[in-house]
């Protein structure tokens, strides 16, 4: 009797922690919220493809730092890559302190197929929208950046160098916050539409089959930087024959002839497309490299408790 009981007992315990574990693990569960709810400007169509989305990663709140990142995933725009590129980047950043906001933007093969500018709406909409809800989302409206694998890295470097032009109307109150990122983290970026070094699809999908010569220098984004573009941290390797290395070079030296500051890291090892780089042996630094950096930069310094 007394072991039925202590079972009964033992079933129990494992019975309760196995639903606060359940509970736990919904808690964590990021929350996903339309970027238009009134439907996105330029919308073909109603499938889920023609309604971009934010998927909010937020840090316990005794380790927030207050600032945030907008991550956008890469794909070549026509596909995202939300794994490796978006949601594992989301936990990474929560686990020093970091908000981060993955953008499930327009493109090529989404909904009724998108092209410019419908990319760059989003993200800068998604930038304003972390912006105007800071205070909702305990983040600092000061210390807001943006991050871009692949032709992601070409949307971050689009927002970092094109917030001063505006790709819609405003709609409400959210439109009319700068859209301007605090820094940007640039990973294995397309930067270039202009030959010999670009990503000709990545172009293709976002520009057309035959775009303006005036378009394609306009979104050559190495062409674009000022004084006005914010911080930059930019990563690649010299066996990228995807998206070749001289992205992240030509953007790099933008910057320094405009005297903003930058780092950058082309470690030998690794094929286009690694993520956080967890399999390989230079280039799985970066991540703790990037936290650095934005520590170093004042990104990640908490705000003083009122």
């Amino acid at each position: 009797m007394k072991n039925a009981t202590r079972r009964a007992l033992w079933l129990g315990i494992v019975a309760l922690l196995g639903l606060s574990w359940s509970m736990a693990a919904v808690a964590a569960e990021p929350r996903v919220e339309l970027l238009w709810p009134g439907g996105a400007p330029g919308a073909k169509g109603e499938a889920e493809g023609d309604k971009p989305t934010l998927t909010i990663y937020l840090p316990p709140q005794d380790k927030a730092t207050g600032a945030a990142v907008v991550i956008c995933p890469g794909g070549g725009y026509g596909a995202l890559a939300m794994d490796h590129e978006g949601h594992q980047i989301g936990q990474w950043l929560n686990s020093f302190g970091v908000a981060g906001f993955i953008v499930k933007y327009r493109h090529r093969n989404s909904g009724a197929g998108y092209g410019h500018p419908a990319p760059i709406q989003d993200a800068q909409r998604a930038i304003r929208t972390v912006r105007s809800r800071a205070k909702e989302w305990d983040v600092d409206p000061n210390r807001i950046g943006i991050l871009g694998f692949s032709a992601g890295g070409h949307l971050a470097s689009s927002a970092a160098t094109h917030f001063n032009e505006s790709f819609y109307d405003a709609r409400d109150a959210i439109d009319r916050v700068s859209c301007r990122p605090d820094f940007a983290v640039l990973v294995y970026p397309v930067i270039s539409f202009m030959e010999p070094f670009t990503h000709v699809g990545s172009r293709k999908n976002l520009l057309g089959a035959e775009p303006d010569a005036s378009l394609v220098e306009k979104m050559s984004n190495e062409k674009q930087v000022t004084p006005q573009t914010p911080p930059t941290f930019l990563i690649h390797t010299w066996e990228d024959r995807g998206v070749p290395a001289e992205n992240s070079i030509s953007f790099y030296l933008a910057l320094r002839k405009a005297s903003v500051p930058a780092e950058m890291h082309i470690f030998l090892k690794g094929p286009h497309g690694f993520g956080l780089g967890q399999k390989l042996d230079g280039a799985s630094t970066w991540p703790t490299l990037c936290e650095k950096w934005m520590q170093e930069s004042g990104f990640l310094k908490k705000q003083a408790q009122e």
